[in-house]
Order: structure tokens, then C-alpha cells, then sequence
């Protein structure tokens, strides 16, 4: 299922911010780098202490029930009417998409409560290009960056544009074009696990295209597909450095170099 098209509200005053597992235990700073440019839009940020992860893990696994208790131990966080910026296409899809269908047959205000939540998840990109409309001045140097678009962010988030939208206001970064980009990079989560041999051999597919495209940096918004890549990457001896799109952005308009490797470390 993948969310529709939506009227993009106008800019809030505060918005909640969703900071995910992944970001949370390995990169962090990424996660810092989100909020700080929300902030940079005058957007006030508020992010619950309490918040964990989202229960994609046991919804993918099949356990509907305890997928639905974290999913009410996470709405219950977030109970002000303004958005929930969630910097991953992998988790923004899971509240957005997933979690009224968890309580779809639910009684009417817990079902209410799910479907009025997903309304208000936004996807880190999206929200900065469609909502606040960022305009940001590149100060790197010349750099070639390939793209990797997630298989949630695309097609369960709906969002194909914007973080390309926010890359091209970049000067001074050449984008690359990679073959076959929107195949999944073999992650999936558990997916990885319990397929490894498919997994491995998708995941090597799209390392070779990034080599083949001369990229200097990749970027993307999901970290799950980052350790992915960037660990077939270092395995096969590249010095590529994996990025998440908000780290890289925040460094670009602020003028400073991640030594962010291949491995997917900060």
C-alpha cells in the first residue's frame, strides 16, 4: 500500500521529531543533523525522550498483537495535533501506512487514533522540500554523489522528488545516475536475515553500480540500506563514503567534510 498524494499543510510552528533505532545507535549524528535544520527553518522541535522503535520488526515478522502494543505506546507520545518528521522512508512507512492497517479493525477510537496519526507523518525530505520549502546555498567543494532511493521512501511513503529536489540546490555536487536505482539494495530488515544468499547477491548487484558510476559520496535517507551498502562496499575494498541525507546536507550548506567511510560509521 502507498500513501496518496497529499495537500501539504502550511508551515508549523513546532513539529514532533521521530528519531528512529537506526539513527539512535549508529548515526547519530545524522539524526542531530534533522533536527538542526528544522530548526534552521524556524521550526521549533519536539522530541519525546520516551519514544522507541517503531514495531516494523515484529508487524514484518508476523506478530500483529505486539506490533500493535508498540504502535500504542508510540502514539501515545506524540498526542499534540502537528506533524511527526521521521527521517527514514522505512519507519515514516510503518506509522504512515502501516499502523491504521494494524488497527483497521480495531474499535472506532482506537482506529481513529491510528488513522489521525499517520495523517501527520512526514518523511524527513519531504517535509523540509514540500512543506518548508527549504532553499539551501551550497558551500562543499565539488564532489559526485550517487542517490540511493529506498524501497519504502518510494513506494509506500510516496516520496520520489524531494530528496533530489534538495540535492540539485546543491552547486557545487554533480549528481551521478545509477543503474537499476530503484532496486532494493537486498536489506529488507529480516528480509536479510532469513535470505541471505538473495540478499547478498542484490545488495553486490548495486555496489558494483555505484563503483561503475564514479560516486564519490552516496547518500540516501534510510540508514538500514546505508549499513547495507556501505558494508558491501567496505568488504570489497572501495574508500566510498555512505552518507544519510540530512548529515550531508547540514555539512554542504555549513561548509564542512564527513569522514563518513564506506563501513557506514561517523
Amino acid at each position: 500500500m502507498t500513501i496518496p498524494k497529499r495537500d501539504y499543510p502550511a508551515k508549523p510552528e513546532a513539529v514532533y521529531f521521530y528519531g528512529t533505532c537506526l539513527s539512535d545507535l549508529f548515526y547519530s549524528q545524522s539524526g542531530l543533523a534533522a533536527v538542526e535544520m528544522l530548526e534552521q527553518e524556524g521550526v521549533r522541535v519536539i522530541y519525546p525522550p520516551d519514544q522507541t522503535c517503531c514495531g516494523q520488526p515484529p508487524f514484518n515478522s508476523g506478530y500483529r498483537e505486539e506490533a500493535r502494543q508498540v504502535a500504542r505506546n508510540q502514539m501515545a507520545l506524540f498526542p499534540k495535533d502537528i506533524p511527526v518528521v521521521v527521517p527514514s522512508g522505512s519507519c515514516g512507512g510503518m506509522m504512515a501506512v502501516h499502523y491504521p492497517e494494524l488497527f483497521a479493525e480495531a474499535p472506532a477510537p482506537e482506529k481513529t487514533q491510528a488513522e489521525q496519526f499517520a495523517a501527520r507523518v512526514f518523511e524527513w525530505s519531504d517535509f523540509m522540500a514540500n512543506v518548508l520549502k527549504a532553499s539551501l546555498v551550497d558551500q562543499g567543494q565539488a564532489v559526485k554523489v550517487a542517490y540511493h532511493p529506498s524501497c519504502h521512501l518510494q513506494r509506500e511513503m510516496n516520496v520520489r522528488d524531494a530528496p533530489l529536489n534538495l540535492l540539485g540546490q546543491l552547486a557545487q555536487v554533480e549528481m551521478v545516475t545509477l543503474e537499476r536505482a530503484d532496486e532494493c539494495c537486498g536489506f529488507g530488515g529480516t528480509f536479510s536475515v532469513k535470505q541471505e544468499a538473495i540478499s547478498g547477491a542484490m545488495v553486490g548487484d548495486k555496489q558494483a553500480s555505484i563503483v561503475a558510476s564514479g560516486a564519490e559520496i552516496l547518500v540516501s535517507m534510510d540508514s538500514g540500506c546505508l549499513m547495507n551498502i556501505g558494508g558491501a562496499l567496505s568488504k570489497a575494498g572501495h574508500n566510498l563514503r555512505v552518507m544519510p541525507l540530512p548529515l550531508f546536507l547540514k555539512e554542504r550548506v555549513n561548509g564542512s567534510t564527513s569522514s563518513t567511510k564506506a563501513k557506514g560509521g561517523e
